[in-house]
């Protein structure tokens, strides 16, 4: 087989191969996600087998501190009400923690109660989210 024969068989099966391995990562990167949930999306739907990502409010007055380090508190789907559910969270909490902060957990629904894994509550920066003031570019 002579020389430039070579290299463009050598150039497909590489080519081929980079489509294949990136289909596989694209796909397991898809299917490997949890799904991102408010509490009435949670209740309503048949998710208790499997994680999910629970994003809410949380609600003022919910938040307690438990003496095996564990935190309760319970989520809203926003501001002031609507449908909640319980949260139990054990790990550390980011200093950004307090009513009324949107946040996400990583999770399952349990008997009614959502446990949150430890380690994977995340706060949004309330600043990021919220509308610009008229007037400014």
């Amino acid at each position: 087989m002579n020389p430039p024969r070579k290299r463009q068989i050598r150039l497909i099966v590489s080519l081929a191969l980079a489509v294949l391995l990136a289909s596989g990562l694209i796909y397991t990167s898809f299917a490997a996600s949890d799904p991102a949930l408010t509490p009435s999306q949670l209740l309503h739907g048949a998710h208790a087998d499997r994680n999910v990502q629970l994003t809410g409010t949380v609600v003022k007055g919910s938040v307690k501190n438990l003496a095996n380090g564990q935190v309760d508190f319970r989520l809203a789907d926003r501001v002031g009400g609507g449908v909640t559910v319980p949260v139990v969270y054990s790990g550390s909490v980011p200093a950004a923690f307090h009513f009324g902060r949107e946040l996400i957990v990583t999770g399952r629904l349990t008997r009614g109660t959502f446990d949150a894994q430890p380690g994977s509550m995340i706060t949004k920066c309330p600043s990021k989210y919220s509308a610009a003031p008229s007037g400014s570019a």
